[in-house]
């Protein structure tokens, strides 16, 4: 195993332009490899943000198939990096219903693990309402990845408000969370939930995310961050597009785990 490797969170502002979207991915993708990157997530939704969320819909694909997850293992096998494709719509076993999908691709651009995401959000103050159970099927499935690192716990946006999530073993070396976070309620609570979740997992965790306004006039947190075990924010792109990058040490990681062995001291 290596004792350190350099991570990239990939901040962007996707629009309703799908062509346009993946280009921004790619580019953003070739510059954080080109600056050293082993491990890249992209954002939750990178490859849409339109005003109907229903428009996802219209580009669902098959688990193993399909243009936008060919592109990703492509791109992949292409810079030979571990791509964390934020999220993708697969299709779902409900109809007028669609997975939001976090897919891991080896540097061989193969596809190591999907996360379908568990925890739906919702949220309605009067003036901003979300409903991703609206277009959306729930997963039921913890997903973990083995990556040469350790192993990864695959979550996404809403499910770091759930923190039981992560204490499914085998106990995560590092979590991923691509998000799209609302500015009011990441403004609250982004960084506070990032820092909670790497303090009681004693994990890495790399959380890229959608940072700006985007088509219908909804406005998307950004402070994409990769934050280490002792709950540090090693790297932060505040706004619009960007990328987060920090070099991970996996000995300082069980360092802290000998040091304070909370995850042995579990009684529940």
């Amino acid at each position: 195993m290596s004792h350190t490797f350099t991570a990239a969170a990939v901040q962007m502002v996707s629009g309703d332009d799908l062509a346009a979207n993946l280009a921004r991915a790619e580019a953003l993708v070739a510059e954080a490899a080109g600056r050293g990157a082993q491990l890249l997530a992209l954002p939750e939704y990178f490859y849409l943000m339109p005003a109907d969320e229903q428009a996802r819909l219209a580009i669902t694909e098959p688990f193993g198939a399909g243009p936008l997850q060919q592109r990703m293992a492509a791109l992949a096998a292409r810079h030979g990096i571990w791509l964390l494709a934020g999220t993708l719509p697969l299709r779902g076993s409900q109809p007028q219903r669609f997975c939001n999908s976090s897919l891991l691709y080896s540097p061989q651009g193969q596809c190591a693990a999907r996360y379908d995401k568990i925890h739906l959000f919702g949220f309605d103050d009067g003036k901003e309402r979300y409903a991703e159970a609206d277009t959306m099927q729930p997963g039921c499935e913890v997903t973990s990845a083995d990556t040469p690192w350790g192993s990864m716990r695959l979550s996404v946006c809403y499910d770091l408000r759930f923190p039981e999530l992560y204490r499914h073993g085998p106990a995560p070396a590092i979590i991923t969370a691509p998000a799209a976070f609302t500015h009011t309620t990441g403004q609250a609570h982004w960084e506070l939930l990032l820092r909670s979740r790497a303090v009681e997992n004693l994990a890495f965790v790399i959380a890229p995310g959608q940072g700006g306004v985007h088509p219908g006039g909804k406005r998307t947190f950004g402070h994409s961050m990769i934050v280490d075990p002792w709950g540090q924010v090693l790297a932060c792109h505040a706004e619009g597009e960007g990328i987060a990058l920090a070099t991970l040490d996996l000995d300082r990681q069980q360092t802290w785990r000998t040091r304070l062995p909370a995850l042995q001291h579990r009684r529940f």
